[in-house]
């Protein structure tokens, strides 16, 4: 039977019992009945708590700046499924979607598929159909027993650890950096994008074992005025320009970038690196716009303490002249609470909506999770749209709002902010 594209991916939300099963038995099998062919140059694979998209796409660009054709595979989408598979640049085609998403249907037989467990598939037969340089794999949770990590990196990336899905990683930061650490290799690059981490990572690394880099011991990422150098051992690149991405962070996100480069023999020439930083994009972290009625609009899929933690650096370094109010809709797994503590210095409201599915968090339940470390009252509405139509109402120009909390957050808040302002697709 012939399907669309909205057809195979409601097909593939019901194909396995389960939206989580954490195995890579199924997705190796499948895998190995395909024809994946690996690219000629260096697999990444991107893990860590928060900072591993800002780092793929940093990657991502860099090589493009560099000539070199790169498949870049991320998760969740925004607001369309072929943001995931993207190939030079430009999003998959729903054609070749739909042709990769009928091979994969064809050589998985009786073995069942997670919806993401499918998308994975569809993304490696995808690069390998179009015969690429490169490879970025962004791990969709944990590392040692997520999707990706059937396909094995060339250079493997923890970007940061923190305490998030706590009741599949384990209750700590060491059990949740062991678990992330499972996508190292044996002989192959290991690189870590935080000064402090978790003890476990370097005892994951030295047992297999895999050459170690860490930011501030094996390389160093220097800011100044705007501009940044790197230095990797006698390896150095000064007074580069900030990468294109909002915030602090992404200064150390870029030398994370150039060392993993640098530590798989493909680091890009001086040039190329400049034109990389430049143009680099990421949708929904940190994005900001002001719309024609003068009021400021910042979109970040934020939705664990340390996320929060650097959203609320970045609102303080650029202070609104007015208020700022939140849009925030969570999922009922996260620590809805440590996020609303982190951002309270920098918001003078919040509006909590619905977001729906499984996991999607109620207004109400929302609300009460933020009231009890903020205090009430919160006000909620029952979606996204109905929170940013209800924020709009509350502020003026010189005032901002934030819509926070999920990329199921976001994604809808693109769309609604694109009718509002009245902006093409």
């Amino acid at each position: 039977m012939a399907r669309n594209l909205a057809e195979w991916l409601d097909w593939q939300s019901r194909v396995h019992p389960l939206a989580m099963d954490f195995t890579l038995d199924r997705i190796r099998a499948v895998l190995d009945r395909l024809p994946i062919r690996r690219p000629s140059g260096p697999v990444f694979v991107v893990g860590g708590t928060n900072g591993k998209g800002s780092v793929a796409a940093l990657l991502s660009a860099l090589m493009a700046a560099d000539g070199r054709r790169v498949g870049c595979y991320t998760s969740p989408h925004l607001v369309r499924y072929q943001e995931r598979i993207v190939i030079d640049g430009q999003e998959i085609n729903d054609r070749v979607l739909v042709d990769v998403f009928e091979r994969v249907e064809a050589a998985r037989g009786a073995t069942t598929l997670t919806f993401f467990e499918y998308a994975t598939a569809a993304a490696a037969l995808a690069f390998s159909d179009a015969n690429l340089d490169s490879w970025v794999l962004e791990v969709g949770l944990g590392g040692r027993l997520d999707a990706v990590n059937a396909i094995d990196g060339d250079c493997a990336i923890v970007v940061s650890v923190g305490l998030d899905h706590t009741e599949l990683l384990g209750p700590d930061i060491e059990s949740i950096a062991r678990e992330k650490a499972g996508v190292f290799r044996a002989g192959r690059p290991a690189i870590l994008g935080q000064r402090f981490l978790p003890r476990s990572l370097a005892e994951v690394a030295a047992h297999l074992p895999c050459p170690l880099e860490q930011l501030g011991r094996d390389y160093q990422v220097d800011v100044g005025d705007q501009r940044f150098s790197w230095r990797r051992g006698k390896e150095r690149l000064d007074d580069l320009p900030a990468p294109a991405l909002p915030g602090a962070v992404q200064f150390d996100n870029a030398g994370t970038a150039l060392t993993a480069l640098a530590a798989t023999n493909t680091l890009p020439n001086r040039a190329a690196v400049e034109t990389g930083l430049s143009r680099v994009e990421l949708r929904g972290r940190f994005e900001h716009r002001t719309t024609p009625d003068g009021i400021e609009w910042i979109l970040d899929v934020a939705h664990n303490p340390p996320a929060a933690a650097a959203l609320a650096a970045n609102l303080a370094a650029m202070p609104a002249s007015g208020r700022t109010l939140a849009v925030i809709g969570m999922l009922a797994d996260k620590d809805a609470a440590g996020v609303g503590r982190e951002l309270a210095p920098q918001l003078d409201g919040w509006v909590a909506v619905t977001l729906t599915g499984d996991r999607g968090l109620t207004h109400e339940a929302l609300a009460q999770r933020l009231e009890a470390s903020l205090g009430p009252p919160i006000a909620s509405v029952d979606t996204v749209a109905q929170g940013l139509a209800l924020a709009r109402a509350k502020v003026t120009t010189g005032d901002r709002v934030v819509a926070l909390g999920s990329f199921h957050t976001v994604g809808p808040a693109l769309e609604w902010l694109r009718l509002y302002s009245g902006a093409p697709r």
